[in-house]
């Protein structure tokens, strides 16, 4: 059976510094890891340095990385606000997985890692007994499988975002249309190389991974296939939604500049009358010359609005 150890900030809150001690499977959770905690381990466990320091410091890309008695992974996911899907977490888990051992290491407190120890307390049997490599890739699952409320959350914003642009397009949408994009990039950016990973996890004759234990590994891998079709399909929805405002914005300015040239057009034919008899004052003596530019003044605009709406023009 494994024994489970987590660990904050160099103090054992569930399992105890004794078990650290005992013979038989472990599993370690590390929760804000100190250097001195990661030492410790090290001497402990016989860890790499090089691992060890790439573990005390975040922001790594996603890797597994072969040393003489272990792997050192590293899987990322992230997780969303509630109240807005742009501001994303990144959470970034380190393992350390030996042949009868798992160290997990992470600076962020993860709602996937708590259901994973949830389901070791209910169902120790299924579980534990499965081998440390089991737990790696329940915690990978639960790491990978975070990622699709996040963007099934984009995809709900970029169509209801596409249907307000169609409908009335504002600048401010322009402006969301770039945050949804970036952040994209960044899932993409994250999630894309741990295909990688996931792909030599699922190899057969991999060092501390059982054969039976890879086919799970394998199941990971299409979740991640799958989480860079929704990516790339998310990035060509926001393409569309972009080419829609911009499409639109043109479409509402060629409509102004229409009705401007419309108003025009109906006032340039009355300065030129306005004009003519307003410098011909002998003519605007005689009363029948008088009407005829009153006449003209009403009758021709009312003419070319008439004129307009025939040709549809308005």
């Amino acid at each position: 059976m494994i024994q489970v150890v987590v660990m904050n900030g160099g103090k054992a809150l569930f399992g105890g510094e004794d078990l650290l001690g005992l013979p038989g499977a472990k599993w370690i959770d590390v929760l804000h890891p100190t250097e001195e905690e990661m030492k410790g381990l090290g001497e402990r466990y016989g860890l790499h340095k090089l691992a060890i320091e790439d573990a005390l410091h975040v922001d790594q890309r996603p890797k597994l990385e072969e040393y003489p008695n272990h792997q050192f992974i590293v899987l990322q996911g992230f997780t969303s606000q509630a109240h807005d899907v742009c501001e994303l977490t990144l959470h970034e888990h380190h393992f350390f997985l030996g042949p009868d051992w798992l160290i997990s290491v992470h600076e962020l407190p993860f709602e996937g890692l708590e259901q994973v120890r949830q389901r070791v307390r209910d169902e120790p049997q299924a579980t534990m007994e499965r081998g440390v490599d089991f737990m790696l890739y329940l915690l990978a699952d639960a790491l990978v499988d975070r990622n699709f409320p996040v963007l099934d959350r984009f995809n709900d914003e970029l169509e209801d975002l596409e249907s307000a642009v169609f409908e009335n397009p504002q600048p401010e949408q322009l402006q969301r249309i770039f945050e949804l994009k970036r952040s994209l990039v960044s899932l993409r950016r994250v999630l894309s190389p741990q295909r990688d990973v996931m792909g030599f996890l699922a190899r057969r004759g991999i060092h501390n991974i059982q054969e039976r234990t890879a086919l799970y590994f394998r199941d990971v891998y299409d979740h991640l296939v799958r989480l860079y079709e929704q990516i790339d399909a998310g990035r060509d929805l926001v393409g569309n939604v972009m080419d829609g405002y911009l499409s639109m914005m043109a479409n509402r300015t060629s409509e102004i500049s229409k009705q401007l040239t419309i108003i025009a057009t109906i006032f340039l034919p009355l300065s030129f009358i306005t004009g003519f008899f307003g410098q011909n004052f002998e003519v605007l003596s005689r009363r029948e010359f008088l009407w005829v530019m009153l006449v003209s003044v009403f009758g021709l605009p009312i003419a070319l609005v008439f004129w307009f709406k025939r040709n549809r023009w308005i």
